[in-house]
């Protein structure tokens, strides 16, 4: 049993060490996430509260010793005065890590490290989210989805401020876990935290309640599309072939062009799709996503000498 290890290695002498996780705090203080592996994100994250510490002191020997670890003297200013006001009431825990999987190629386990708090906070996005369907669960019971699209979701800021007073044990709208995460979530935050999270949750609960209207709403645009698409050809080639246009018959296989209705794409670039099944890290940072690599045809791979096809391959040669 190894007694007195206050730190990890990291395999690294000492002056790489330091160097790295000076990097590594330097960049989570500049955007506020990074993804790093976990043991690395686990000794940064105690390097950036010893920091955040110095910025909420505030004296000129904090500042020296803040501005020696920091590569970057531009972030000074927001340590002194961004950081120290949104955790000036907090005591502790300015950072929370969120396992990423393992990376591809090493297999090393992945991480997220962000500062509590931040604008694109991931536990803020996963909690509003949870509040959202509970919130609509319990109502679905009583109310038809219909009479809650019209009715709104307006009393959603009262019940998060009720849910937010109760205790440990008492029973409400919500699930004992997310409203344990809903007091944790608003616990340091100032009064209109509440409202913008009530905001939010409502418009998850708008995106749950449209996602069937609208997935109904385009297969029906897609069969009227293919039925009026049948439809014109079909006259078409009731005409003589030199009386026949081209563009909606086409050229064998070939689709029409431009003479048939076409659906129009709905959502915008960068929008959620109704039934998006991303998780909160791509929503709340697309940078921080799991890019899954397609693989390459078959065409284009090498044959392994082991395989059918070069066997089938060397046989008829």
């Amino acid at each position: 049993m190894k007694h007195g290890v206050a730190f990890r290695k990291l395999s690294r002498t000492t002056s790489h060490r330091m160097l790295m996780l000076r990097n590594l705090v330097t960049s989570l203080f500049e955007h506020e996430q990074v993804k790093t592996t976990l043991p690395k994100a686990r000794e940064a994250a105690r390097f950036a509260e010893k920091i955040i510490t110095l910025g909420k002191k505030g004296d000129r020997g904090s500042y020296a010793r803040a501005s020696a670890l920091l590569l970057k003297p531009q972030l000074l200013p927001k340590l002194f005065d961004t950081f120290s006001k949104r955790y000036a009431r907090r005591p502790g825990g300015y950072t929370r890590i969120h396992k990423f999987g393992n990376r591809i190629g090493d297999n090393a386990p992945h991480a997220v490290l962000e500062l509590v708090d931040n604008p694109r906070d991931i536990r803020w996005e996963m909690t509003s989210r949870a509040v959202g369907w509970d919130l609509l669960r319990e109502k679905l019971k009583n109310k038809k989805p219909v009479a809650i699209i019209n009715a709104g979701v307006g009393d959603t800021l009262d019940i998060i401020t009720q849910e937010r007073q109760l205790a440990f044990g008492e029973t409400g709208f919500l699930r004992p876990k997310t409203r344990w995460n809903l007091q944790k979530v608003l616990r340091f935050r100032d009064q209109s935290a509440a409202l913008s999270f009530s905001q939010k949750a409502g418009a998850y609960m708008d995106h749950l309640l449209a996602t069937p209207v609208v997935f109904k709403n385009v297969e029906k645009e897609e069969r009227d599309a293919v039925t009026e698409r049948r439809r014109l050809i079909q006259e078409e080639r009731k005409k003589p072939p030199p009386e026949q246009d081209r563009s909606i018959v086409g050229y064998g296989d070939s689709p029409p062009t431009q003479k048939y209705p076409v659906r129009e794409l709905r959502p915008a670039p960068g929008h959620a799709l109704p039934g998006e099944t991303r998780g909160a890290l791509c929503l709340a940072r697309g940078a921080l996503s799991d890019r899954k690599t397609t693989p390459l045809p078959k065409i284009l791979t090498t044959p392994s000498i082991f395989s059918r096809r070069h066997q089938r391959k060397t046989n008829n040669a």
